[in-house]
């Protein structure tokens, strides 16, 4: 008799086990398996965001240098992977101190002061978009002031002597539409860009070698 009870129990217990089993097999499968975002009650799977549009290409519209002919690009863009993170916004050309600092293209002045103790200019360049293009030049001492239209290369101010980062003095160059910066050096075409071919030039006559 206490052999057919222990039997009994045994097989009632089976049953249960199974259950609990499946349960848990059902309970991780739910949670393990891949599920679609949904949206509001009722507007079914929300879409998936939508990828960052492409930067608007900036137009190479400038006609000039800011300093000299071809300056020397002593720190090149480098702009920072986020809004708050290290990067250089903008490009340092060397020029001393009381070099012309002109206007690369047309457009409206809409700064010409002092930040942080540092002559600074800036220039909304005309028929570049909403917002316009932004160029700022800094330290200069300004010679323009705040709504005065400008052509290109037209003088804004002189460089002005203020300590600097560079090996030597220079020029910073920024663009910028709206909050986003963008590489000063892309507003000018090729033809400014490339270096001009070497020259071999005339020997004095001092240094004249003889037949």
């Amino acid at each position: 008799m206490s052999h057919q009870r222990t039997i009994r129990r045994r097989t009632a217990v089976r049953p249960v086990l199974l259950l609990c089993l499946t349960s848990v097999l059902l309970v991780t499968a739910w949670t393990t398996a891949p599920r679609a975002v949904s949206g509001p009650p009722g507007r079914g799977p929300a879409a998936a965001p939508a990828p960052p549009a492409p930067e608007e290409p900036v137009p190479a519209l400038g006609r000039t240098w800011p300093v000299g002919l071809r300056p020397l690009v002593v720190h090149a863009w480098e702009p920072p992977p986020t809004p708050y993170a290290r990067g250089h916004r903008g490009v340092d050309l060397a020029a001393p101190p009381g070099s012309p600092v002109r206007a690369v293209a047309a457009g409206r002045v809409s700064f010409a002061g002092r930040v942080a103790g540092r002559g600074v200019i800036s220039i909304e360049l005309t028929g570049t978009g909403d917002p316009l293009l932004r160029t700022t030049y800094e330290p200069v001492q300004p010679s323009v002031r705040e709504g005065d239209e400008v052509t290109a290369g037209t003088p804004v101010g002189t460089m002005e002597p203020s300590p600097s980062h560079c090996p030597t003095a220079c020029l910073h160059w920024g663009l910028r539409r709206g909050e986003t910066y963008l590489n000063p050096l892309s507003l000018l075409p090729p033809r400014l860009l490339r270096r001009g071919p070497s020259r071999l030039l005339p020997v004095p006559d001092q240094y004249a070698v003889g037949p």
